[in-house]
C-alpha cells in the first residue's frame, strides 16, 4: 500500500542522535527506520579520504573507530548560532562549510524517508530547542534561520518549526485517557528543555494548542556537556590537565577543553594547533604527560577518547556501578576509572542548573508540585541515572514517566499542525 504524501515529516535533528517520523492526514505517526531497523541514528558524518565516500550515523562512527582515514563530524547542531557555522574546513581536498555539512546530513534523512515512503516528502516540521543559544535572541534567531536554509537547500518546500518539548508532549498525549498537567523534560545531547502543558484526549482535536502550553524554559546543557565534564575530570589529567609545571603554574587548559568537546576536536589536528601543542612541553614537569597529549593529537585519537567517555558514562548509569575507560591506544595498559561517585561529584553542578531550569518552568506556570500529574522524560540524556535522581529529589511526589527517549520528539513533530 502506497502512503499518500498529504502529510507531515517530523525531523528531530539532534546534537547526538536524530530521528524522523511520518504522519499522513488520518493516521498515527510512525518512525522511519534510518539504519537497518534502527529508528534513531547518531548525528555523525564521516568523510572517508581513502575512497572519497561519505558515511552517516553508526556507519560513520564505525568507519572512524576502525581506523579509516578521514574526518568525523559530530555534534553539528552545536554549531548553529555560532560564527563557526559558516567557516570552511578542508574535507577530501576541498573547502566545505559546516552549514553545508548539516545540509548533507539533512539530505540523507530526506533520502531515507523517500525510500520508506515511496515519494519525496516536501512538508517538514523541524524540531528546535527552547534556546539554541542562551541569553542571545539574535544568535538564537540566526540558528533557526540557518537550519531553515539547510532544510530548504535539500528540497523541503514547506518548513515550519516546533519546540522539541512541545513535540514530545504531543506524542505523550496519544497515550493518555484523561486530562493531565505534565512537566515535559527533554534532555538531549546539547540542550535541556522543559514545558508545562495541559494534555488529554479531548484536547488533541483542537487545532490551536497555544492556551494549553503554560510555560517553557530551556538551558544549553545536555549530554555532550556531561561527557565534556567527565572527560576533563577523569581522562584529561592523564594528558596534563591541571598538571603543575616547573614554575608551579598549571598547563594552559584551553587545549583540554577543546579535546573534550566533540565539535572542536578536529581543529586540534590542524598544523598550527599541533605546533601550539608541541610548544606546551615547557609547561610540563612530567614529560610523559606531554608525550601522551601529542600522541593523541598526531594520531587523531580525540574522537575515540570522546566516544569511550560517552560509552563509559552510559555503562555506569545503566549498571549503576563502576566501570573503566580503555585508553590503551594512547599508551599500553592506560585506563581511567568511571565510578558512580565520580559521576555524582563531577556532574552535580550541571545537574543542579538543569533541575533548577525545570523548577523555573513549573514556577512560571504558576503551579505547585501537587498540580502536576506526571513528569514525562524524553531525550537520550534523560535516562542518565544521576539526573533522574536529582529530578526526583526536587519533585519528590510527582511520578516520572519514561517515554520514547529517541523517537518521541520526531513523532510529536509529525503530529504538529501548521
Amino acid at each position: 500500500m502506497t502512503l499518500s504524501l498529504q502529510g507531515t515529516l517530523g525531523i528531530d535533528f539532534g546534537t547526538s542522535n536524530s530521528a524522523i517520523a511520518w504522519a499522513d492526514t488520518h493516521g498515527s505517526a510512525r518512525l522511519i527506520p534510518l539504519e537497518g531497523q534502527a529508528t534513531a541514528m547518531p548525528t555523525a558524518v564521516f568523510y572517508n579520504s581513502e575512497d572519497l565516500s561519505i558515511h552517516f550515523g553508526r556507519d560513520a562512527v564505525t568507519q572512524y573507530l576502525e581506523g579509516a582515514e578521514g574526518r568525523l563530524m559530530r555534534s553539528l547542531k552545536s554549531l548553529l548560532g555560532s560564527p563557526l557555522l559558516l567557516e570552511t574546513t578542508v574535507v577530501n581536498n576541498r573547502q566545505i562549510s559546516f552549514q553545508d555539512i548539516i545540509a548533507t546530513f539533512l539530505a540523507t534523512l530526506r533520502e531515507r524517508a523517500t525510500q520508506a515512503l515511496g515519494a519525496a516528502p516536501t512538508r517538514v516540521v523541524m524540531g528546535r530547542p527552547v534556546h539554541f543559544v542562551d541569553d542571545d535572541p539574535e544568535r538564537d534567531a540566526q540558528a533557526q534561520a540557518s537550519l531553515l536554509q539547510a532544510a530548504q537547500a535539500v528540497g523541503f518546500t514547506e518548513v515550519s518549526f516546533q519546540l522539541e518539548p512541545i513535540a514530545a508532549a504531543l506524542d505523550y498525549e496519544r497515550r493518555l485517557d484523561k486530562e493531565s498537567t505534565v512537566l515535559v523534560v527533554d534532555l538531549g545531547g546539547g540542550t535541556s528543555d522543559f514545558t508545562v502543558v495541559r494534555l488529554g484526549p479531548e484536547r488533541m482535536t483542537q487545532a490551536d494548542r497555544t492556551q494549553d502550553v503554560l510555560a517553557t524554559t530551556g538551558v544549553h546543557i545536555g549530554g555532550t556537556d556531561f561527557d565534556q565534564k567527565l572527560s576533563l575530570e577523569q581522562v584529561m589529567p592523564l594528558l596534563g590537565y591541571r598538571h603543575l609545571g616547573p614554575q608551579g603554574r598549571e598547563v594552559p587548559s584551553r587545549i583540554f577543553f577543546d579535546l573534550s568537546t566533540w565539535h572542536l576536536i578536529n581543529w586540534l589536528y590542524q598544523p598550527r594547533a599541533l605546533s601550539d601543542a608541541q610548544a606546551l612541553w615547557t609547561n610540563y614537569t612530567d614529560a610523559r604527560l606531554h608525550q601522551r597529549l601529542m600522541h593523541v593529537l598526531k594520531h587523531r585519537l580525540g574522537h575515540r577518547i570522546a566516544y569511550e567517555v560517552e560509552q563509559a558514562k552510559i555503562r555506569c548509569s545503566q549498571q549503576d556501578g563502576d566501570t573503566v575507560l580503555d585508553l590503551s591506544e594512547v599508551e599500553a595498559n592506560l585506563a581511567a576509572p568511571m565510578g558512580v561517585a565520580d559521576m555524582r561529584e563531577h556532574l552535580a553542578a550541571l545537574l543542579a542548573r538543569t533541575v533548577a531550569c525545570a523548577r523555573e518552568c513549573v514556577q512560571k506556570a504558576g503551579l505547585t508540585d501537587g498540580a502536576l500529574d506526571a513528569i514525562y522524560l524524553t531525550g537520550g540524556s534523560s535516562a542518565l541515572r544521576p539526573f533522574q535522581r536529582a529530578l526526583q529529589a526536587e519533585f519528590a511526589n510527582v511520578p516520572l514517566v519514561e517515554g520514547d527517549l529517541f523517537g518521541g520528539v520526531a513523532s510529536g513533530l509529525a503530529y504538529t499542525r501548521s
